[in-house]
């Protein structure tokens, strides 16, 4: 296992607080393989793609957790999703002159919503919030105090060509707040987590990491989860896609050969489908493994 492509879930028995720890290398590069990004836009990517793997860590479900952020600004697209299994994948879309600094999310009509898919039980929960800070942790900090109403301290940073994140939130159990014999628990361990740098969070092991923040806490740290870059596009995709834009918009995207590219976004994955794959797919019939084929 690549150790520098985990989750882990922790707990610090002590204060009464669940915490998660991500950190990524090759599945961020592999993100970054398929689409051209300016650093400052790459550097963001990175950090919803360890958020979204962090995010999962606060959950037990069989099925993905998506990060999806919209604006009215330049910033047109930030999304990043997480499977049970550990199967990453992102993009991000920029419109204008390239970002030079730090990407600020504050922009007009910015949303955040996380969604999550539990497969298992065929069910579908989103949360959306209105943007209004400037870092992907602060608004997703903000997520949590507004729709779930629940103490959430997030770390997320690119450093050294690796992205790494942390999340720690106060745990409720039947009968009350875990911890709550000691009152100062939540704001003890806060003030610890901001004595981490950003070398601290990408660089070091993760037990050596815990131990150093919180070793009166009594972490009880789980296995790691290994984290890859992982995209689901397929031929029968590409069909529900062609069914959900109609038969006028599909048969608009015909070339002068009667044939539509399709190109995944997250993968780079090209398709070709001709005119008797698209009249298969508006029919809701399987598209034949045949036909439809990436070239």
């Amino acid at each position: 296992m690549n150790d520098n492509d985990v989750l882990h879930r922790f707990r610090l028995e002590r204060a009464g607080v669940r915490g998660g720890f991500v950190r990524i290398e090759s599945s961020w590069a592999e993100v970054l393989r398929h689409a051209r990004h300016p650093l400052a836009l790459a550097s963001l990517l990175g950090e919803a793609l360890a958020a979204s793997a962090l995010l999962t860590s606060t959950i037990k479900f069989d099925g993905t957790l998506s990060i999806h952020l919209r604006t009215g600004g330049p910033l047109r697209l930030l999304f990043a999703e997480c499977s049970s299994a550990g199967g990453l994948r992102g993009i991000a879309q920029w419109e204008g002159a390239d970002p030079v600094t730090r990407v600020d999310l504050r922009q007009p009509d910015a949303q955040l919503a996380i969604t999550i898919e539990n497969t298992q039980a065929a069910t579908r929960y989103q949360g959306l919030v209105a943007v209004e800070a400037g870092t992907l942790a602060e608004s997703l900090e903000g997520y949590f105090r507004q729709s779930e109403q629940l103490p959430t301290r997030i770390v997320l940073c690119q450093h050294g060509g690796r992205c790494g994140g942390l999340i720690l939130q106060r745990v409720a159990e039947s009968g009350g707040i875990a911890g709550a014999d000691d009152d100062d628990g939540w704001n003890r361990v806060g003030h610890l987590l901001a004595t981490m740098t950003e070398a601290d969070l990408v660089e070091l092991p993760v037990e050596t990491l815990l131990y150093r923040l919180f070793h009166e806490e009594g972490v009880r740290l789980e296995p790691a989860r290994p984290l890859v870059f992982t995209c689901s596009c397929s031929q029968e995709r590409v069909a529900g896609a062609l069914r959900a834009l109609g038969r006028e918009e599909s048969e608009a995207a015909l070339d002068a050969q009667g044939i539509i590219e399709v190109t995944c976004q997250f993968c780079g994955r090209p398709y070709r489908l001709d005119r008797v794959d698209l009249e298969l797919a508006l029919a809701e019939a399987p598209v034949p493994p045949t036909t439809a084929t990436p070239q």
